[in-house]
C-alpha cells in the first residue's frame, strides 16, 4: 500500500498568513489532493509552502506547486516555499523553481520573504 499524502493548512495567529503542509510523497498518485488543497487557497494573500514533511517530489507534484503558485499571484496573493529537506531543496534548485518563487531552508525567512518586493 502506498504512503498516504496529509495535508495541513493552518492560519497563522495573527490571521494574515496560511501555511499550506502536505507530508508524504508529492507524485503522481497523490497530486490530485494536493491540488485540490491549494486551490481552496487560491484568494489567500500571503502562504507558505512548508515541505519539511515531503519525503519524496516527481514532476507532477513540481507542477501541482507551479499550478497553485499560479492560481495565487493571479489573485495578487505572495507564496514562497520553505524546505529544510536537502533533497526536496536540491530538485527545486536544479529544476530553475527558486526563479519562479523564493525558496528558503529556514522557516522564519520564509516568512519574512513574504514581504520582500518580487520586482527588487
Amino acid at each position: 500500500m502506498r504512503p498516504v499524502l496529509e495535508i495541513n493548512a493552518t492560519r497563522s495567529d495573527d490571521g494574515i498568513q496560511v501555511d499550506l503542509s502536505p507530508e508524504g510523497e508529492l507524485d503522481a498518485y497523490s497530486v490530485a489532493q494536493f491540488r485540490e488543497a491549494f486551490a481552496e487557497l487560491a484568494d489567500e494573500k500571503r502562504v507558505v509552502v512548508n515541505l519539511s514533511g515531503v519525503q519524496f517530489m516527481d514532476s507532477a507534484g513540481l507542477g501541482a506547486l507551479i499550478g497553485g503558485i499560479r492560481r495565487i499571484r493571479e489573485a495578487e496573493g505572495r507564496v514562497v516555499i520553505f524546505s529544510d529537506r536537502e533533497a526536496i531543496t536540491k530538485l527545486l534548485h536544479t529544476t530553475g523553481f527558486d526563479r519562479i518563487v523564493p525558496v528558503k531552508d529556514d522557516y522564519a525567512e520564509a516568512v519574512e520573504a513574504l514581504d520582500e518586493d518580487p520586482d527588487s
